[in-house]
């Protein structure tokens, strides 16, 4: 596939100054219209060029002013220095911001030609010495329908119109506006709700001619795509169904050719994949009556030529061997393989199809509208119909888990039930050209298209939108899709469980992979702790998102006012020693990532110190005489203390004393015989649990309680412990 298949964004002489007048005077050229100091960038050219910007980070959106400098370039070639779109290496940076250069400074693009130029002088600049040049050119977010908040944009430098083909002097530096993150998946988000879903483009594939269609194969999971010739590659022929691998867009295999009327294999394009075979390979339609077959590894399709009007609408059959077809008016059950039909019936004014084999039905409507008629697909019966409003309809997609059907009409989207019952209208400004659900999810990818031209209000932007299936509510931010414009045709794919979806995008002949994201939500926190000095503290917390989310650790002394962040405190778990100074801190965890924050509740730890007693019950029952049997004396009696612990045990005498407690609870009463025996002194809210007030009995279980609720019992620590800021 050739690299230089997209007409340039500047296309003559005259587009470029016109281009460039219009965009003049949006860009001072003083002081204060240049950008933010602090972030120059250079960057290498294949071939050694070196080229550098004042300012690559923190622009104006509304209009700044960068200096760009280059060196080493050939100085046989013409070049353009401007902004665009980043399409990759080796691929036309397009489209771009304005034009060439007309008045000497402040413009969106400036063209550096050889001396001895036509366009030398008021167009263009020469050369400097050894392929130098600088410039000062304007930027700005959003202009000749580039939006460089949805998609990468670099200054770059390109050989001009006249070999728009040669990648020789391509050299490119992205830039990002106040508010982006350089190089990120799409900034910061701070403060995006938890939980928010949302789409980013995370690569797009141009190794399948113009897509027309696509379709991920449930059972080998290649993506198969239908297309049509590129249009500015005449001296190459890019029709045909491609299968490429649906993690990086290598090109499986390439299908060109499909038989005709006569058997004949040709070159054919392929606007619908009808449906899967089992285990690989689709089932695909081709104009103008062609049904074929083919699978990764074949060099041509099989096929059938059917008789009769063109094939409108196709759709999968009651068994695998077979395939329902609209020609018009006339729907048919064929045999994939011999083209024989089974049945057919007439339905006035139909033409697009769209078939449910979970519900055995098909429904049927016109181009332009009219009756929307459901068919039971069994019987080959009408069981019910409603009247579309006028308008062209781009799409009949019926819902496989709920039976509902989608119909793309105009820029709404109609959601009927079964009995043809309207159920929901979904409106926008761009029209509905394609759309796939994902029943695991219970979600509907729509595809909107912009198409027109700027004196109707074209914005040549489309999106993605996705909805709940059932609910019809927005289910994930919607994605901008810059460039993205169709004629009739599209298509749309979707991975089980809705991590990526896959889109035609026929503007610039690419299929687009865009990936879901979701910001981070919690699903445990830490809660509230009370602990002695030494004690240590572990928290936990945990989070759900897409990328997965990084976590951080964060402190605040003062009621939650201000908060900083603990030093190497980066994992789920967090454990330190109390000190008595942490007494009232806060500590809660930051989850982040591509798509934004989120916090866990601060909770509060409490640190009491031990009361004044320091002996309680130590003594609880003191020895009550001698080990040779001689005169037992009167235990000690337990002072009173919130750290009482267990008494000691009298030892064997003649008269043993008396073991009293000095405790709420008391010891029991040495016996006069043997010795008395002194138990526990301890209080109600005394000894090593004290700060629970659960019995001894009681730790095990909790601890299990505590783990549940997102935060360990503490234990006294016995040195190298760690602060807790």
């Amino acid at each position: 596939m050739r690299a230089d298949r997209r007409p340039a964004a500047l296309l003559g002489a005259a587009a470029l100054v016109t281009a460039s007048t219009l965009a003049f005077g949006a860009f001072g050229t003083g002081p204060s219209a240049q950008a933010a100091a602090g972030t120059p960038k250079t960057a290498l050219g294949k071939d050694g060029q070196k080229l550098a910007v004042s300012a690559s980070a923190g622009l104006d959106p509304a209009g700044d002013t960068i200096r760009v400098t280059g060196e080493g370039y050939d100085t046989a070639k013409a070049i353009y220095v401007a902004v665009c779109k980043d399409n990759g290496d080796n691929r036309i940076p397009s489209p771009c911001l304005g034009g060439a250069d007309t008045g000497g400074t402040g413009s969106t693009s400036k063209w550096i030609v050889p001396e001895g130029d036509p366009y030398a002088g008021d167009l263009a600049q020469v050369w400097g010495a050894d392929g130098t040049f600088a410039v000062d050119i304007g930027v700005e977010a959003k202009g000749s329908g580039l939006d460089c908040t949805q998609v990468v944009c670099s200054v770059v430098t390109r050989v001009d119109h006249r070999d728009a083909g040669d990648r020789s002097q391509d050299v490119r530096i992205p830039i990002a506006f106040e508010g982006q993150d350089p190089g990120s998946d799409g900034g910061d988000g701070v403060d995006v709700p938890a939980g928010t879903v949302s789409y980013v483009r995370a690569a797009e594939f141009t190794t399948a001619g113009r897509p027309l269609d696509v379709m991920l194969h449930p059972n080998s999971r290649k993506l198969y795509v239908g297309s049509d010739n590129i249009v500015d590659t005449a001296d190459v022929s890019e029709q045909g169904l491609y299968v490429l691998d649906p993690a990086d867009g290598k090109l499986l295999s390439h299908i060109p050719q499909a038989p005709g009327s006569t058997g004949a294999l040709a070159a054919r394009v392929v606007p619908q994949i009808i449906a899967p075979l089992s285990g690989d390979g689709v089932v695909f339609h081709y104009p103008l009556r062609g049904i074929g077959t083919a699978k990764d590894g074949d060099t041509a399709a099989k096929g059938v030529w059917l008789t009769g009007a063109a094939v409108t609408g196709a759709g999968a059959g009651t068994t695998a061997s077979t395939v329902l077809v609209a020609q018009g008016p006339i729907l048919s059950a064929i045999e994939t393989a011999t083209g024989t039909v089974q049945r057919t019936l007439t339905l006035d004014g139909g033409s697009e199809l769209g078939v449910d084999t979970a519900h055995a039905a098909a429904w049927s409507t016109g181009l332009s509208g009219g009756q929307l008629r459901r068919i039971d697909t069994t019987t080959f019966a009408v069981t019910a119909t409603v009247e579309l409003p006028e308008g062209a309809v781009y799409f009949v997609e019926p819902d496989p888990e709920t039976g509902n059907v989608w119909v793309g009409s105009g820029s709404s989207v109609l959601v009927y039930d079964k009995d043809a019952k309207l159920l929901a209208t979904l409106e926008d400004v761009d029209r509905a050209t394609a759309m796939a659900f994902d029943t695991s999810t219970h979600r509907a990818f729509v595809l909107r298209e912009d198409y027109g031209n700027a004196d109707a209000g074209a914005d040549f932007i489309g999106s993605l939108q996705v909805f709940d299936s059932a609910t019809f509510e927005k289910a994930a931010e919607t994605l901008p899709l810059p460039g993205s414009r169709a004629n009739t045709t599209a298509g749309v794919a979707v991975t089980p469980g809705g991590a990526t979806v896959y889109v035609t995008d026929q503007a610039e002949s690419e299929v687009l992979k865009l990936d879901r994201r979701m910001s981070p939500k919690v699903t445990q926190a830490p809660t509230d702790q009370s602990v002695a000095p030494d004690d240590e503290v572990a928290l936990v917390a945990a989070a759900d998102g897409t990328p997965q989310p990084t976590v951080r650790w964060q402190t605040s002394s003062d009621g939650g006012q201000t908060w900083s962040t603990i030093e190497g405190a980066t994992q789920n778990a967090y454990a330190f020693t109390a000190k008595t100074s942490h007494d009232g801190y806060r500590y809660r965890a930051e989850f982040t990532n591509s798509v934004g924050t989120t916090r866990t509740s601060p909770m509060t730890l409490t640190v009491t110190e031990p009361g004044d007693g320091t002996d309680g019950g130590t003594d609880g029952g003191a020895t009550g005489g001698d080990a040779s049997g001689g005169s037992g004396t009167t235990g000690s009696t337990g002072s009173t203390s919130t750290t009482g612990t267990t008494g000691s045990t009298g030892s064997t005498g003649t008269t043993g004393g008396t073991g009293t407690s000095g405790s709420t609870t008391g010891g029991t009463t040495g016996t006069g015989t043997t010795g008395g025996t002194a138990t526990e002194a301890s209080t109600s809210t005394a000894g090593s649990l004290a700060a629970t007030g659960v019995a001894v009995g009681t730790v095990a279980a909790l601890a299990a309680l505590l783990t549940g609720a997102g935060w360990y019992l503490h234990r006294r620590a016995r040195g190298g412990a760690r602060p807790g800021q």
